[in-house]
């Protein structure tokens, strides 16, 4: 592979990175959101079975942006070191 094509995949990898960070520091606001539009789209529910359902959502984002997150951090690792060592 080029060079160019690493520094292609260190960025997708940035992006995840990225990504991954928004979902988990909005991740309240995510599920709260998604909460909200399952309660209006079910005409109503009790306050027990509404607070899992944002609990879960909550957790399903933090879930899928810990994983982005470590996925990006360690191929962009990953990807840099074969940057550094293809130069040579």
């Amino acid at each position: 592979m080029t060079k160019e094509k690493f520094q292609g995949f260190v960025m997708i990898s940035a992006l995840l990175v990225l990504l991954g960070i928004i979902l988990i520091a909005f991740s309240v606001k995510f599920g709260t959101s998604n909460a909200d539009a399952w309660l209006a789209s079910r005409g109503g529910a009790d306050t027990a079975y509404y607070h899992l359902i944002v609990k879960s959502y909550i957790n399903n984002y933090l879930v899928s942006g810990s994983i982005m997150l470590g996925f990006g951090l360690v191929s962009s690792t990953f990807l840099y070191y074969k940057m550094v060592t293809i130069e040579k």
